[in-house]
């Protein structure tokens, strides 16, 4: 497995990569009682959509690849403790556009989906001009 973005990424906080290849990738996500947004332990949808950007990322695979935009639909509500997956796949490409689907299950039920459109841009977003 060779990823070549978001190496810096907090693997606690967005996941872990279990599989990267041929414009896709497979992350794991462990929620923990830190991402809880309530007494009840409902997971805050930031983490959920953090781990599907960075699923979305890692299948593209490219130093320079930033998110432009996204559609999501949050399913079913994830609780503090459930382990996530997240499945993403490079679904087309066109020039430096590329449209990766994710999907997110906890154990056999989706509870998250999103088609997230990335640009692999010529230098980092941040490389001075």
């Amino acid at each position: 497995m060779n990823i070549h973005t978001h190496r810096c990424i907090d693997q606690v906080l967005c996941g872990k990569p279990l599989m990267v290849e041929n414009g896709s990738s497979l992350v794991e996500l462990v929620t923990t009682s830190q991402m809880a947004a309530d007494q009840y332990g409902l997971v805050h949808g930031g983490f959920i959509f953090s781990a599907a950007d960075y699923a979305a990322m890692i299948a593209v695979n490219d130093p320079n690849v930033v998110l432009g935009a996204s559609e999501v639909k949050f399913l079913k509500p994830v609780r503090a403790g459930d382990v996530l997956h997240i499945k993403a796949r490079v679904q087309e490409i066109k020039g430096k556009k590329y449209w990766v689907s994710v999907s997110v299950t906890k154990g056999q039920e989706d509870v998250f989906q999103g088609m997230f459109t990335c640009f692999v841009l010529e230098k980092h977003v941040l490389a001075s001009t």
